[in-house]
């Protein structure tokens, strides 16, 4: 069973969606200690910003006729696919940036549908394939909270992964990661740590269950 795994942190120190993502892949590996994990971290290698405007365009015209920017779109939209397509199981670890999605994964997402595999229309080739998002905010969001319905990435996400996507979703959250790093937060330090706690616990099980799952029928 094959692994794909995505990091869109813009850190590799101290990033808490890299963390949680760790402790999901370590806990598979633990099942799975000689199946392959590819990665690719577009955090730290962004998707180029002109590579979804270039490939939308080149989808319009004859492939003889194409740019060699659109040449070159189109083929790292197709290398991108083939990681998602080829891989029995994803990880994906996404942060919230700025209560939105981190632009590194939003432009993945775009060059993606561009591919002919899984443009709008196509028939659901991911479908049922078993995935997790690992996905952190500095702050709390949750119900009751002065800025509950600010996070705009979240919901987004789960729109791409589960519904256009129709993997078969798993999620672990993590929120008040900046909790003893901004000093606004300093009174939710102790709920910090046990959601910490939590989250970490949810991450260990969950890469246990995916570890357990049977890769989608192709």
């Amino acid at each position: 069973m094959s692994l794909f795994r995505l990091d869109a942190s813009i850190r590799t120190e101290e990033s808490a969606s890299r963390a949680i993502a760790d402790l999901v892949e370590a806990s598979w590996h633990e099942h799975r200690p000689n199946d392959a994990v590819t990665t690719r971290h577009i955090g730290l290698e962004p998707i180029p910003a002109s590579a979804w405007a270039n490939a939308v365009s080149a989808g319009r015209i004859p492939a003889e006729q194409r740019s060699p920017d659109q040449v070159a779109a189109t083929r790292l939209a197709a290398a991108l696919t083939d990681e998602l397509v080829g891989a029995d199981a994803l990880l994906l670890a996404v942060p919230l940036y700025n209560f939105g999605v981190s632009q590194h994964f939003k432009a993945w997402v775009d060059l993606v549908l561009t591919d002919p595999r899984l443009s709008p229309g196509a028939a659901p080739i991911l479908a049922g394939k078993p995935a997790v998002l690992a996905t952190v905010r500095g702050g709390s969001y949750s119900p009751g909270t002065p800025r509950h319905g600010w996070d705009h990435a979240t919901g987004w996400t789960r729109r791409i992964l589960a519904d256009v996507w129709q993997l078969d979703l798993e999620v672990v959250e993590r929120e008040f990661t900046l909790a003893g790093v901004n000093p606004a937060l300093d009174e939710f330090v102790e709920l910090a740590d046990r959601l910490r706690i939590e989250a970490e616990a949810n991450a260990r099980d969950t890469g246990r269950r995916l570890a357990q799952r049977q890769p989608a029928a192709a």
